[in-house]
This record gives C-alpha cells, sequence and structure tokens, in this order.
C-alpha cells in the first residue's frame, strides 16, 4: 500500500536533513505506527507522501502510484485519505453541511449519517463548525478522510485535543476500520494510542529510522529488560540482602532492578523474604514499555545530533 524507500530532503538554508534515507512499507490492512519527537522527519514523510512536497531523492510509491507525478496524483487523492496536523473548514457551514460539501466531491461517497455516527458527531451535526469544539473539529477532520472510502488512511497526530473518552472511541473506530480492510500510517505522541493501534512502529530520528518493529519487540532489541520494584523492612542492612537487590538499591529498604532474567529475580527475591517471613511492600514488575524504547531511540539521536 505504501513503499518508501532511501527517502531524503533537505530544505534549503538548513545544515541537516529533514529525511535522511529514510525506509519504510505499509501492508494491506496494517497500521503502522511513525513515532519521533518534534522536527524528526514525521510531516515531511506524510507530506512527501501525498505529493505537497517533492523529495530529493529517493522513490515513493503509493497503491504503486508515484505521488510526485501530477497525473497519478489526481488518482491517488481519490484513494488517500489525509488527516494533516492542522486542517482548514468553512467555518459557517455546519458539521453536516461540511460533509455533504466533500460527499460530492467523490464518485462513490459514504453516506452522511453513516460518518457522522463513525466519529460521534451525530448530535452536533446541526451545528455550525465555528460553534462546535476543538476535539469535535478535529473529529470532522477525520470524518472528512473518510468521506471518499480510502484504501489508505495517513493520520498525522489525529487525536490531538481528544479528551480520554473520545480518544478510546477514535481508536475503536480505526480499529474497525482496519479489520474491513483499510491500512493506515498513523503519526503520535501517545506511546498508549501507538501500542494500541499498531502492528508496527518506525521511530524516528535526527531524520533517520532508529528502530523498527512491534512495539513489544522493539524492547527486547533493545535488551532493556524487566523492572521489578519493591521495599523490604528497613531493618535489614544492605548486607544482608541478595546480591542482585543491592544492586538495584536507591534508597534504604527501596530497590529498582531491572533484569533480563525476571523468572529468575523474582523467584530469588520471593524465597528471600519467605525464608524470613517477611512481605515485600509495592512489589511491581513491569515489562518495559513502548515508551521506555522510544526514549532510549530517540535520546540517542538526540545526542548525536547535539
Amino acid at each position: 500500500m505504501l513503499d518508501v524507500h532511501a527517502l531524503v530532503k533537505q530544505y534549503p538554508g538548513s545544515a541537516r536533513r529533514a529525511l535522511d534515507g529514510v525506509s519504510l512499507r505499509v501492508a494491506r490492512g496494517e497500521v503502522l505506527g511513525l513515532l519521533g519527537p518534534n522536527g524528526a522527519g514525521k510531516t515531511t514523510l506524510i507530506e512527501t507522501v501525498t505529493g505537497f512536497r517533492a523529495a530529493d531523492s529517493g522513490t515513493v510509491r503509493v497503491l504503486g502510484l508515484d505521488p510526485a507525478d501530477p497525473a497519478q496524483r489526481q488518482s491517488l487523492r481519490r484513494r488517500v485519505g489525509l488527516v494533516s496536523q492542522q486542517v482548514g473548514h468553512l467555518r459557517y457551514l455546519s458539521v453536516r453541511e461540511t460533509l455533504e460539501y466533500h460527499a460530492a466531491l467523490h464518485d462513490d461517497p459514504r453516506s452522511v449519517d453513516e460518518v457522522l455516527a463513525m466519529v460521534g458527531l451525530d448530535e452536533v451535526a446541526g451545528q455550525r463548525v465555528r460553534r462546535v469544539s476543538g476535539g469535535q473539529q478535529r473529529r470532522l477532520d477525520v470524518a472528512v478522510a473518510l468521506m471518499g472510502r480510502p484504501e489508505l488512511l495517513l493520520l498525522d497526530e489525529p487525536t490531538t485535543g481528544f479528551d480520554p473518552g473520545a480518544r478510546r472511541k477514535a481508536w475503536d473506530m480505526i480499529a474497525g476500520l482496519v479489520d474491513e480492510g483499510l491500512s493506515v500510517l498513523l503519526t503520535t505522541h501517545y506511546m498508549e494510542e501507538a501500542a494500541r493501534l499498531c502492528e508496527r512502529v518506525v521511530v524516528l530520528g535526527g531524520g533517520r529510522v532508529r528502530g523498527e518493529g512491534a512495539p513489544d519487540e522493539l524492547a527486547r532489541q533493545l535488551h532493556l529488560g524487566t523492572m521489578i520494584r519493591a521495599r523490604v523492612p528497613s531493618r535489614f542492612d544492605a548486607g544482608e540482602l541478595p546480591e542482585s537487590i543491592r544492586l538495584g538499591l536507591i534508597e534504604p529498604g527501596r530497590f529498582d532492578l531491572r533484569t533480563d532474567e525476571p523468572t529468575s529475580a523474582l523467584a530469588q527475591l520471593c524465597s528471600w523474604a519467605v525464608d524470613r517471613g517477611i512481605e515485600l511492600d509495592e512489589l511491581d514488575v513491569r515489562a518495559p514499555s513502548l515508551e521506555e524504547s522510544y526514549l532510549a531511540l530517540t535520546g540517542e539521536a538526540e545526542a548525536g545530533v547535539r
């Protein structure tokens, strides 16, 4: 559905490349997450994929077509939905009128009522766009992108401004569309959103791909290890504790232990506590999160830039 190979883009007057040899692919029915700090190149990539910006070198194929070719780009815009970071609507039209307007631009649009229900705007359909909240306007952006039954949906931070309930409804909506065969390229700063929706993620830093894989695979690739945390009674001297615990002490009686062998470490810890008849307060065992993987990858990239 999307094939980007060795993409390079450098803006005039900049000493750095916004994109420096980026390659990625999106398969049919897949949600690929594109993660990275501000300035990593995410929006430049989206603009290049949609043909709004020309690359210096490399190739982009969207549904087998070249978005840099004006003739092919026109065909693509009927088959690709885009939710960019900033979208402008005619603010004196109602929400329904806005969708009716965009429906008229497509050969086989979804019904307006269907799209209103999909994005949860039924109750404000008659209100003018300028009267609805920022989160509802963002949902309208998504609704417009869905009107033409796109095969590929490009979402550039689509849930910015959503409250937690609305964000989860948006996730359910996107998951339902993917079940119908839609492919999605999603940029987001919400790690929970990426972990929930994306089968794979690509982490950009300094215009380069710093890591790629399923959200739970990245931590294993980086050897981040599982975190075990607990408190032990302060009456125990550090010398009485198992060696693994002593290595993780951050203050008397409290430790944070990161290990690649959590089963063995936890067994040793629990055996030690049972032998002494004590409880381990605040015991917490947690696998490394996507956020930790992201910070590890982008931290290396930022250090390299400096």
